[in-house]
């Protein structure tokens, strides 16, 4: 059993610093992929947000990329600015063990700074394909040295319609590169794209549900459309979460809901694509600092969140898929801390509890609402 980093080929003062991190054992995803990654092997790894994927592809490419050439060395694709602000903040706590320099590229952020930055030494460019195809129009950004392309939640990237762009930023570096594809599921999309580009990959699966689901504690609300939102209040009210994310399916519902919730006094904020970039950075910086209780969010807008002491997930609108739900779920429940998670349904919800059900295969306990009736 791999007890520590060193044993995967990582250097000591890398280790040292991961260890001044609190960071000590790998998790399994990273003991599956470090070695493969650093032989030069491409890579298909089906991980969940939570499970150190992050981590996994940025520590071997670290350790490969050489500060002395001025030439972009590792691509990093993700679907969202989210998923981009936060392995760039993970990056950028490695650059002490290397001056390694990162160059952040999503839309909403200034593109003039960007520029900038990208007239000095870039080594490793972390983008969304929207951003990066920009400064490919521009001819600002050559990607003709990159090594290794790594595409971060494939699965999502297909989901959002960025197949065009990921396939012509590939024709933009060289055919000699490295892949690397995380994806929460390898559906039959996910491979078949895969396959097209990569060369014999290794492929790595972690069971997210082992990961997520061990220590977190699952309830049912039965409930209906009509009385939905006075149920999630009641079971807040009862709860009275540190700090808590509901998720909602679509940003309009998000919308409702943060109306309803501010009328009847919770401390909440929401979160969807609709809202500006730099807002949702304040959101987020406010959320992680616990500025305040509720964070109210969709899907395509939590991709790659990692909260620290989030106690509490409540799903407003079933998911539409069991990854999906064990994706949500699994941002409670970490670092050996007991998470608690609630999921609201309606009658015509019943067939998509079941396939949940049936996927994590544990029947979900219903929970009972003090007060009895509905109001």
């Amino acid at each position: 059993m791999i007890v520590d980093f060193k044993e995967l080929g990582i250097s000591e003062d890398l280790t040292k610093l991961l260890k001044r991190n609190g960071i000590v054992t790998p998790t399994p995803v990273q003991q599956q992929s470090i070695g493969y990654i650093s032989s030069g092997r491409d890579l298909m790894a089906q991980a969940q947000t939570g499970t150190g994927k992050t981590l996994a592809f940025l520590l071997p490419l670290f350790e490969d990329i050489d500060t002395t050439k001025d030439q972009v060395q590792v691509l990093i694709m993700t679907p969202t600015r989210e998923l981009a602000i936060q392995i760039t903040n993970e990056a950028e706590k490695l650059r002490e063990y290397k001056d390694v320099k990162i160059l952040a590229a999503y839309g909403g952020k200034d593109i003039g700074a960007q520029l900038k930055k990208l007239k000095k030494s870039v080594h490793m460019v972390i983008a969304t394909p929207g951003r990066l195809i920009d400064h490919i129009l521009r001819k600002t950004v050559d990607l003709g040295s990159v090594k290794t392309f790594v595409l971060d939640e494939a699965d999502q990237m297909l989901l959002m319609g960025f197949r065009n762009e990921i396939e012509d930023i590939l024709t933009k570096i060289p055919k000699s590169r490295q892949i690397l594809c995380f994806s929460a599921t390898l559906d039959s999309h996910v491979k078949r794209m895969a396959y097209r580009y990569m060369d014999n990959p290794i492929t790595v699966t972690v069971n997210a549900k082992e990961i997520t689901l061990k220590s977190i504690r699952q309830n049912v609300v039965e409930s209906t459309d009509r009385n939905k939102s006075g149920d999630l209040c009641r079971v807040l009210d009862e709860d009275n979460p540190f700090m808590a994310i509901i998720f909602c399916r679509t940003k309009r519902r998000a919308d409702d809901l943060e109306v309803v919730l501010h009328k009847r006094g919770y401390d909440c904020q929401k979160l969807h694509s609709d809202v500006v970039q730099a807002k949702r950075e304040r959101i987020m910086k406010s959320f992680r600092n616990g500025d305040f209780q509720y964070l109210i969010a969709t899907d395509v807008a939590s991709r790659g969140l990692d909260i620290g002491g989030v106690s509490h997930i409540y799903n407003y609108d079933i998911p539409e898929s069991a990854e999906s739900y064990i994706h949500r779920i699994g941002r409670t429940g970490r670092a050996g801390e007991e998470g608690y998670t609630c999921l609201f349904t309606d009658p015509k919800d019943l067939k998509q509890l079941k396939a949940i059900e049936e996927s994590i295969k544990f029947k979900i306990p219903r929970r009972k609402l003090n007060g009895g009736d509905h109001d």
